[in-house]
Formats: C-alpha cells, sequence, structure tokens
C-alpha cells in the first residue's frame, strides 16, 4: 500500500492541506506544536477511521469549524483506492461519514482499506501499562487484517454487555439467562482466543529476531507470550471451547458475588520478557522502548505476511530517546519498508528519504 494523495479541510491546525507522499520513507521535520503528529493522525484516521490520540473525536475538528474532513487516494493490490472521512458537529454530538471510492460505506466496511501500523510516545506503556493496551493493539492489527475478526470482536462485545448487565441486575441474576450467554460467549469467544493466540505467535518470531538484530545478544531474547483468561493448551476449537466452558463453571458463583464477567478473552494479556525474565520489572527504558519498537515493526511485518500487501507505517517522535547506536539501527531497519511515516525535530541522516519541513502547519520539501 503506498499513499499517493492526502488532503485536509479544518482537522486540527490544517485549515487545508495537499499532500503527495513519496513512496519509502517521509521525515518530516518541525519544531513541536508545527503539526507533525496531526498530520499522522491525520493519515491514521483515514485508514481506521479513528484517532490514536484522543477518543473524543469533537478534538479533532479544526477550533470554530463546524466539521473536518481528511480524504485520501492510495495504490493497492487491486489497483486504487479513494477513501474520505468526515466529522461533522451538530446539535446533538458528532457524526462520522465514511466513503469508498465515491460511495458511503459503514465503518465496517470501510476498515482494512487502507491499513496502517502506528507508534506514538503512549505505546511505552504496552510493556508496564495495563493489559487493556496489549488488548487494543491486538485487536485493532486484527481488526484491520479481517472484517470477520472486527465482526466477532463486535458481537463478543454486545453479548458481554447484555450478560453483565444481568449481572449487576437488582435481583439475583436468572441461571438459565446467565447459561445462554454463556453458551455465545464461548462460540464468539473461541474464535477471538484462537486468532489472538495465532496472531501474537507471528509477532513474537519477528519481534525477537528485529531485537537481536538492532542491540545483538547482550540483553537475551526478547518473548512475547499470550496469556489467555481460559487455559486451553491445545489451540483447536473444540479444546478452547471445552476450557472456556469449564472456566465458567468454576467462576460461576464470584461473577454472581462480583456482579461482572471474569472469565473470557476480555481479559487477555500480552507478557513481554527480556533474558527470560519481565521485561516491566527489569527492564531499562531503552529497553523497554526498543522491545515497543521491535513490537511494532513485527506487526507491519506480519500484516504484510499475512495478506500479502504491506500497511503504511506512522512512527510519531520515534528517535528521541534513542542513544545513536540503537537510532541508526533503526532507521536502517525502516528504511526499506513500502512507505513510512517519521516525525522528528531534528533532521536525520537517510539517504533515501523525502524530508519536509513542517511549520504553522505547512509543508516545504527539502531538496
Amino acid at each position: 500500500m503506498i499513499l499517493t494523495r492526502l488532503t485536509l479541510a479544518n482537522l486540527r491546525n490544517y485549515a487545508g492541506l495537499d499532500f503527495a507522499p513519496a513512496p519509502g520513507l517521509n521525515v518530516l521535520v518541525g519544531a513541536n506544536a508545527q503539526g507533525k503528529s496531526n498530520l499522522l493522525e491525520a493519515i491514521a484516521l483515514l485508514g481506521t477511521g479513528k484517532s490514536f490520540r484522543t477518543s473524543r473525536d469533537a478534538e479533532i475538528v479544526r477550533e470554530g469549524m463546524p466539521s473536518a474532513t481528511v480524504a485520501g487516494e492510495a495504490r493497492v493490490s487491486a489497483g486504487s483506492v479513494r477513501l474520505s472521512c468526515t466529522l461533522t458537529l451538530g446539535a446533538t454530538g458528532l457524526r462520522k461519514r465514511f466513503t469508498v471510492n465515491g460511495h458511503a460505506a459503514r465503518y465496517a466496511g470501510y476498515l482494512g482499506n487502507l491499513r496502517v501500523v502506528t507508534f506514538v510516545p503512549a505505546h511505552l506503556q504496552l510493556v508496564g501499562g495495563p493489559p487493556s493496551l496489549r488488548r487494543a493493539l491486538i485487536n485493532a492489527a486484527l481488526a484491520q487484517e479481517s472484517r470477520g475478526y472486527y465482526a466477532t470482536l463486535a458481537e463478543y462485545e454486545r453479548q458481554l454487555a447484555q450478560k453483565n448487565a444481568v449481572l449487576r441486575g437488582a435481583i439475583a441474576p436468572d441461571a438459565t439467562l446467565l447459561a445462554a450467554y454463556n453458551e455465545r460467549l464461548i462460540a464468539s469467544g473461541t474464535r477471538l482466543i484462537l486468532a489472538r493466540r495465532a496472531f501474537v505467535a507471528a509477532l513474537e518470531e519477528r519481534a525477537a529476531a528485529t531485537y537481536a538484530a538492532w542491540v545483538g545478544g547482550a540483553d537475551g531474547a526478547l518473548e512475547l507470550a499470550y496469556a489467555c483468561n481460559v487455559d486451553a493448551r491445545t489451540p483447536t476449537p473444540d479444546a478452547v471451547a471445552a476450557a472456556f466452558g469449564e472456566a465458567l463453571q468454576v467462576r460461576r458463583d464470584a461473577e454472581v458475588a462480583r456482579r461482572t464477567s471474569l472469565v473470557g478473552p476480555h481479559r487477555d494479556d500480552v507478557e513481554f520478557r527480556l533474558g527470560g525474565r519481565p521485561l516491566a520489572a527489569f527492564g531499562s527504558q531503552g529497553q523497554q522502548r526498543t522491545a515497543v519498537l521491535a513490537l511494532k515493526v513485527a506487526e507491519y511485518a506480519t500484516l504484510e505476511a499475512r495478506s500479502g500487501e504491506a500497511p503504511l507505517l506512522l512512527l510519531d517522535d520515534v528517535l528521541s530517546e534513542l542513544d545513536a547506536d540503537r537510532r541508526r539501527a533503526f532507521l536502517r531497519g525502516v528504511a526499506s519498508v513500502e512507505q513510512a511515516f517519521i516525525t522528528t525535530t531534528s533532521e536525520v541522516d537517510v539517504p533515501v528519504a523525502a524530508t519536509y519541513r513542517i511549520a504553522a502547519a505547512r509543508l516545504e520539501a527539502v531538496a
């Protein structure tokens, strides 16, 4: 995938922009608060329909404006695709409208047309932050890769909300109703568990190799482990479903007492280890940052390998806290990707890169 044109209207500090990115590496250079991160946010919004910086979409609309639009065109394996996402403020709140090749589209049909892998400084919390951050990363990647996964995830979350509503009811929950919800959760949850387990295994192989290539063997091997809330040692649908059902039976009274669902993939995690020890507890800040970057490169490579098409790679302030050796190793590693966008406050020496200076939401190509 190569983004060939990006147009913005009233998005963050951009009143308007018409940008034709280059294939390969695009380096966006500028001081803070000039629009570098906003530009990456716009590309991510074009691909995923969501911001990686806020859950309050109204913040994306330029102050004083009624709406914001990001539109673009990309070369993909099937030819080309034109996408747009418009955010409109109204009396009843914000409304999003998506189009694919000029036709209105639902979000489920929009997602996955332009895949993106994003790194922002907040992703450093992936190592030591709450499990929800790691689940969100896996869900976002798999939802872009597969509309079936997105549909299954939406189904599971809807069923989980219904079950929790019963558990939180004013009277004791009906056992027959809970059993019915559990059966539905087992069916959709099993599909999520199997997809996540396979994806994390693929991530681990590539992340470990990337980490070792960047820093050598001095730190020990990087490991990623899928910590499933359902103890199913055999990765088959029947085995996972049986283990899921058994766990629900064991925790039934605890769920009723705590008035919430305690079993299922909504409580899964991904564990980071380096040299056999938990990375969050024993790793340095540099090691944790390098591990997260290796994870992101692995996410990019895994999506490319599984779909046959490279996603866009968006890297916000990726170099600031890397030492010189790790910075050079990282830049060598991403220089060959199909298309990537990197923000930085100072120019970098990468001969193959297209470099742009950004000041006050204006782009200027550096010759």
